[in-house]
């Protein structure tokens, strides 16, 4: 880092508006609200979604209650096309949901994009162009002029083509990009040049986005430009203003909350805050955070960890622990003395003595939103994996990687289920260890050498086999890379270690290591395997028979 920031960086210039209204507001009502789980989400996807699960999470949105909803950017990809086709011809979008396609000002996008909403019954095109001082600088080199022309010129083309779209009912939505970090003074200008295109008018309203696209200052300063355009902007009546927050800063939530409070009419975000870099506005937060003052969201998360578990599956990507509302540990309590105070609070509620809920640690009823308050410190057959891996940290320093956590849980909970009894944690290791460390079937290692040359490994694994000795000699540029090429050379099926963490078991030079090791197979199986030994490489070696032998 920078010993002098101000040399390299500097702050963010403040938004002249000291007669500002926003702070002294209070929010009394939701927002309209628009997903871009399908678009925006699933462009900052290592692997973007098929058709098919685009239009799985499609309906969970619509069963949420979303009645705007992006569903891509048509103009795309053929994927993106297809799947915008299927929406409308299998009649999947109910009459009263918005399908929102987002196009570039480019005419043979516009085109494509038009195309894409032929029998829609209700459609909103989003035309976009980025306008900040860096975009116009960098990426287009154009003048302030110039940019307001390309939005224009898209305005044109878009509203020519509206003909072609014989009973659907089209609103227009337009978003300077980047307008964050745009003066506030040319975000109105070329916001307005596109109205004077559209014509707008109270009774036929336009949607204007104004995205935090990316976080560049504190939400106040979100807020005051929110309001700014709100109060400068000609024909405000016009108009839906509407808020795209990402989350750089880490305050994209509060950006949101307080540009509703600065005037704003609608929210664009994402489930679980999935987009790029470190994501969109999570929906969820902020239509709960209403939630719990009271503000019916127009929204319905009543069966919230579903809809993590086809978010989840659908874009492959995991809901941190931590989350607001959906995360695993939320609504758990680890210390004795919260988990005192969430008991007497709970007994006092459904003793019907309070009015409204007010709980100690617990914001909302859990059971609100399909969820339950659990103490994860003791473990039982409704634990989840969270507090099977707490309880093995705790007491015995077994720190589970968050895929085997997953595997692992079921395993416990199905156990313990048997037992149909709480069990100890001494009980839940002896569990993990006959599964895992103590698999020496068929595989079990008896011998294991290695030598170094010139950068690569040569292994010899002396194992038995149902008990049958086996040697075994490979090459590679680790141990266990010359320990996979061995497998090979002795004709075992591929395989390949997806994913490997270790640690120390206690201290002094007599502690054990641990290592944990993913074995993926060229079928696409996957199994943890554990391995337990005071060498770490010893410990790897049986980490990866274990993973063979739990895969047998």
């Amino acid at each position: 880092m920078q010993k002098e920031p101000s040399k390299k960086y500097r702050p963010f210039p403040p938004v002249d508006l000291p007669d500002r209204e926003w702070p002294g507001r209070v929010l009394t009502r939701a927002p309209r609200w628009c997903s871009v789980d399908l678009r925006d989400g699933n462009q900052a996807l290592a692997v973007p979604m098929n058709v098919s699960q685009k239009l799985d999470l499609f309906q969970t949105l619509v069963n949420c209650g979303f009645k705007e909803i992006e569903v891509g950017f048509p103009s795309a990809s053929n994927t993106e096309f297809a799947f915008n086709r299927r929406l409308i011809e299998e009649h999947r979008a109910p009459d009263d949901v918005w399908l929102q396609v987002l196009v570039q000002a480019r005419e043979e996008l516009i085109e494509r994009t038009v195309e894409s909403l032929h029998g829609a019954k209700r459609a909103i095109i989003h035309l976009y162009n980025s306008t900040s001082p860096a975009q116009r600088r960098v990426v287009f080199r154009m003048s302030k002029d110039q940019i307001i022309q390309v939005a224009v010129r898209g305005a044109q083309m878009i509203r020519d083509r509206l003909g072609r779209l014989e009973g659907t009912e089209v609103t227009l939505q337009y978003s300077p990009e980047s307008f964050s970090a745009t003066e506030v003074g040319f975000a109105r200008d070329v916001s307005e040049a596109v109205m004077e295109v559209w014509q707008p008018t109270p009774e036929r309203k336009m949607i204007l986005n104004l995205p935090d696209t990316v976080e560049v200052a504190m939400p106040n300063v979100y807020a005051d430009q929110i309001e700014w355009i709100c109060r400068n902007i000609r024909n405000r009546d016009s108009l839906i203003v509407s808020l795209h927050t990402h989350n750089d800063r880490g305050t994209g939530v509060a950006a949101t909350e307080l540009g509703l409070l600065a005037g704003a009419d609608r929210v664009e975000g994402t489930l679980f805050g999935n987009g790029e870099r470190t994501g969109n506005l999570d929906l969820i937060t902020v239509a709960l955070n209403l939630y719990m003052h009271g503000i019916d969201p127009g929204l319905d998360f009543s069966q919230l960890n579903a809809v993590r578990e086809v978010y989840e599956r659908c874009t492959g990507m995991t809901v941190p622990a931590r989350q607001p509302y959906g995360g695993e540990l939320v609504f758990t309590a680890f210390s004795g003395s919260h988990q005192d105070a969430i008991k007497k609070g709970l007994a006092e509620w459904k003793g019907g003595t309070q009015p409204h809920w007010d709980v100690p640690y617990l914001t909302i009823d859990p059971a609100d939103i399909g969820r339950e308050y659990r103490e994860v410190i003791r473990v039982n057959s409704q634990s989840g994996k969270g507090g099977v891996a707490y309880l093995l940290e705790s007491e015995f320093g077994i720190e589970l990687p968050k895929d085997l956590q997953r595997e692992f849980g079921p395993i416990a909970n199905d156990a313990v289920d048997r037992l149909g009894r709480e069990v100890s944690g001494a009980e839940l290791k002896e569990m993990f260890w006959k599964e895992y460390v103590q698999r020496e079937t068929p595989w079990a290692l008896a011998g294991f050498e290695t030598e170094s040359r010139n950068g690569r490994v040569r292994c010899r694994a002396t194992l038995t086999r149902d008990g049958a000795p086996t040697e075994l000699a490979g090459e590679g540029n680790g141990p266990l890379a010359a320990l996979v090429h061995g497998f090979t050379e002795i004709g075992f099926p591929r395989f390949e270690i997806a994913s490997y963490s270790e640690h120390a078991l206690g201290t002094g030079e007599e502690a054990a290591a641990i290592a944990y090791i993913q074995v993926k197979h060229a079928d696409g199986r996957s199994r943890w395997g554990v391995g337990v030994d005071t060498n770490i490489e010893l410990a790897s070696v049986k980490a990866v028979l274990c993973g063979l032998n739990r895969s047998a």
